[in-house]
């Protein structure tokens, strides 16, 4: 019984110059002779006496395995604090670990740059959707009736068309402005009219998106959606017929714009191109783009003002253009990232409390030397920094990767391709602060286990066994 603790503390020498705790018992209990074990019980008091306090706590809890040691060494010669050193040797300790650690991060970094792009993405839709990047709109004034459009409305004179064009020039701040008219078509392969939408004017600035060629700029050119090339069998490139009010209207089709409209079925021109089949089409709306420096509401205003003799009322375009679907976007698009971050902390935090865990005897001992709570808290973070700015790098790429892929699939589910400016979302900046987002995800992780850390008491750090 006496000699007992002095094994122990034989086990514990031989574990302190690496030899490993077990070999240090096998050691003390192979000698089975009461000779051998007074004369190693003798040696052992004679080495105890002369241990240091620091080397007989470092003793109790150090793996026999010695994974990591050899970051310890160059990790104390870095220009940081010491309990930064420390931190950012531990995930060399348990490679295993500290892969999970980057697992986590990869999978939170490539989910923030997905719903990051996919955000923008569609956010790029819905704003090439509407067609109007106009500052003001001009059109029928708005009564409690519904105000009818398409073929079956009321037509609009000539000389009315004429006189809202003429009053928007003249309103001092009109920087550009084009007309737009509706009618129908049959198209040789497609079983419903299409609908035409036709410009008095060059509309090549209102908010239109290619995919691919270019805007109208002459009478006999269109420009078509993707579906309506699918139905039609046409190509960019190709000339169509389109039978209006009965007589043929050849147009070819020099682009592709990104259009949802009617299906993706509508065929943009020009009204000249019409004028021959429908001499009495004439523009019902117009689209203004002010001059740099006008206050739109005073144009309003003052252009109300103008239009109102002649039944028709302007509205400042970018106060309604599609605002409640952008503010509800983007509040799905930070719903959907907090929860992703969440679940790849958790995923941080589940690998630095067992690390912790594990290393509360260590974390002991440091405390015994004189470490402070906040370096504790520190060593603590700075382990998690380099999973983090790993998985940060891995995570981006691997996110920009997936939203390649299922960007363009979404579009072809709806029978659409996808111009270059609704993929093409992702500026350098935001790249690297989505790569730095990596270390955030594994820092917030390990903020609950790194404040345990530090309130934990030192002497009941070192009985933990």
């Amino acid at each position: 019984l006496l000699a007992a603790p002095l094994l122990a503390d034989t086990a514990a020498v031989y574990g302190s110059v690496g030899l490993g705790v077990s070999a240090g018992v096998d050691l003390a209990v192979a000698g089975g002779v009461l000779g051998v074990v007074a004369g190693t019980a003798w040696l052992s008091a004679w080495r105890a006496g002369r241990l240091r306090t620091v080397d007989a706590l470092a003793v109790g809890r150090t793996p026999a395995a010695r994974r990591g040691h050899w970051t310890a060494r160059p990790a104390a010669r870095l220009p940081v604090p010491r309990a930064v050193g420390l931190g950012l040797a531990r995930p060399f300790h348990r490679p295993a670990r500290a892969a999970s650690m980057v697992a986590a991060v990869v999978f939170g970094t490539a989910a923030v740059t997905f719903a990051t792009g996919m955000a923008a993405s569609l956010g790029e839709v819905i704003a090439a959707k509407n067609h109007n990047a106009a500052d003001v709109t001009v059109g029928a004034e708005r009564t409690e009736r519904p105000v009818p459009v398409g073929p079956g409305a009321q037509q609009v004179t000539a000389a009315r068309a004429a006189a809202v064009k003429a009053a928007i020039a003249s309103q001092p701040g009109t920087r550009d402005q084009y007309g737009s008219a509706e009618t129908e078509a049959k198209v040789a392969g497609v079983t419903e009219r299409v609908p035409v939408i036709a410009y008095d004017g060059d509309a090549s600035w209102g908010g239109f998106v290619m995919v691919s060629g270019r805007w109208i700029r002459a009478a006999g050119e269109a420009v078509v959606a993707t579906p309506f090339l699918t139905a039609s069998g046409a190509q960019v490139g190709d000339t169509v017929t389109l039978t209006v009010n009965g007589s043929p209207v050849r147009a070819r089709i020099v682009g592709e714009v990104f259009d949802v409209g009617e299906q993706g079925m509508r065929v943009f021109t020009d009204l000249a191109s019409l004028r021959t089949a429908v001499p009495d089409l004439h523009p019902a709306d117009r689209a203004v783009r002010l001059a740099p420096g006008t206050d739109a509401d005073a144009y309003v205003k003052h252009l109300n003002a103008a239009l109102k003799p002649l039944g028709v009322s302007a509205t400042d375009t970018k106060s309604v253009n599609g605002s409640d679907d952008v503010v509800a976007l983007d509040t799905l698009a930070a719903t959907l990232t907090l929860i992703l971050v969440v679940v790849a902390g958790l995923g941080v935090l589940g690998g630095v409390v067992l690390d912790t865990h594990e290393r509360i005897r260590d974390l002991g001992i440091h405390k015994a030397l004189g470490m402070t709570p906040r370096q504790t808290v520190t060593l603590v973070i700075a382990s998690v920094v380099l999973p983090g700015l790993t998985g940060g790098a891995l995570g981006v790429p691997l996110g920009l990767a997936v939203h390649r892929v299922v960007m363009p699939a979404m579009g072809d589910s709806a029978g659409l391709r996808l111009p270059d400016v609704v993929l093409d979302v992702y500026r350098t900046p935001e790249l690297l602060l989505l790569a730095v987002s990596g270390t955030a995800i594994a820092v917030l992780g390990a903020l609950l286990p790194a404040g345990w850390a530090a309130r934990v008491r030192t002497a009941t750090a070192l009985r933990t066994e």
